[in-house]
């Protein structure tokens, strides 16, 4: 029972690490590629094969340290590149702003001032 509970917890570790690799790589997909340039954080293409490749380690090979080695990138990936490329483009992914719920068709309303 304990192996079992114990095998459990494993797969559902190795489950979430996949998802967050999945969902970094998606985000690097969606971010433009002067967003990298400038936040200087390598390129996009640098950012796709490293999260790629950490998503092909958590499907296919069933090596623990390449696993981490994986997360560390997918982490690094949300907490330092992904708030600068967010900063650079507007707060949006690939650049969209979103206006506030005062702005009108030509810009903010100031309340008729």
């Amino acid at each position: 029972m304990l192996m079992t509970a114990f095998g459990g917890l494993m797969w559902l570790l190795f489950t979430a690490m996949l998802v967050l690799a999945v969902v970094a790589l998606v985000m690097a997909v969606l971010y433009r590629e002067d967003a990298y340039r400038a936040a200087d954080k390598q390129n996009k293409g640098f950012w796709l094969i490293i999260l790629g490749i950490a998503v092909a380690v958590n499907l296919f090979v069933p090596m623990l340290f390449l696993q981490l080695a994986g997360l560390v990138a997918t982490i690094v990936f949300f907490v330092d590149v992904r708030p600068a490329l967010k900063q650079v483009s507007g707060g949006g992914w690939g650049g969209r702003r979103r206006g506030s719920s005062s702005d009108g068709p030509y810009g903010p309303y100031n309340g008729g001032r």
